[in-house]
């Protein structure tokens, strides 16, 4: 498991396959499986990676458990499904306010982890902030999750169904929440290859990173082979 943030995570909860799976797919129709990945088969991953010949890779699969702000999980979950490289494996279960009574927990950046808006783009970040008004926005943030926290247990007492006390639940972006992904070794890449590029979202940037660290241990050859493309 590899701590991500100040609260998040990911888990790599299961795998099937390995670099090896990779190769003996791709060589199915010669009937030439081997059992030990040798020189030969790690120049025969690269070539397939560099010529987009991928349906080798989607013979192995990993689940993972991540658990996240809510801003991090719904740009993940729309680029899954608005990439044109959607991988036709993919499932995402998530945890629902509706039934979950763990604890509430919100993401909060450090004082000195504020960053500042680009002047001339629409979207993204520019240099850290000052600290000074870092602190004042971490101060900001924890009294508007403390009102609205405050407005969710008085419903929770007062018998309000959860379901719709949750919406009493401040900071919805911050909000920390916890799933399970599972994708073949292709759709992994394909998002690695977004989401560590270095104009992500930092927070993302932090979760892909863990993503590929974990997967790695399992898939050296192939992760470097699609991931350097």
């Amino acid at each position: 498991m590899k701590k991500v943030l100040d609260k998040g995570y990911v888990r790599l909860v299961d795998v099937m396959g390995s670099d090896l799976s990779v190769v003996n797919s791709a060589r199915v129709s010669y009937n030439k499986a081997t059992s030990e990945l040798r020189p030969e088969d790690e120049k025969l991953i690269k070539f397939l990676a560099t010529h987009d010949h991928t349906s080798p890779f989607r013979h192995a699969t990993m689940q993972f458990e991540i658990y996240a702000p809510l801003m991090v999980a719904r740009q993940w979950w729309k680029y899954i499904i608005g990439s044109s490289h959607q991988d036709p494996f993919t499932a995402w279960n998530e945890s629902s306010r509706r039934y979950v009574t763990e604890e509430i927990e919100f993401y909060l950046p450090a004082s000195d982890a504020w960053r500042s808006r680009p002047e001339n783009a629409k979207q993204g970040s520019g240099p850290n902030l000052d600290e000074k008004l870092g602190s004042e926005a971490v101060s900001r943030l924890l009294a508007q999750i403390e009102y609205g926290m405050n407005n969710y247990n008085w419903a929770t007492e007062n018998g309000i169904a959860t379901e719709q006390a949750r919406l009493f639940i401040p900071s919805a972006y911050g909000l920390m929440v916890r799933w399970y992904w599972t994708a073949s070794l292709q759709g992994v890449s394909h998002f690695l290859n977004q989401r560590t590029d270095s104009h992500a979202q930092f927070e993302i940037q932090e979760y892909a990173n863990a993503v590929k660290e974990l997967a790695s241990e399992h898939f050296p050859v192939s992760l470097q082979a699609l991931t350097l493309k």
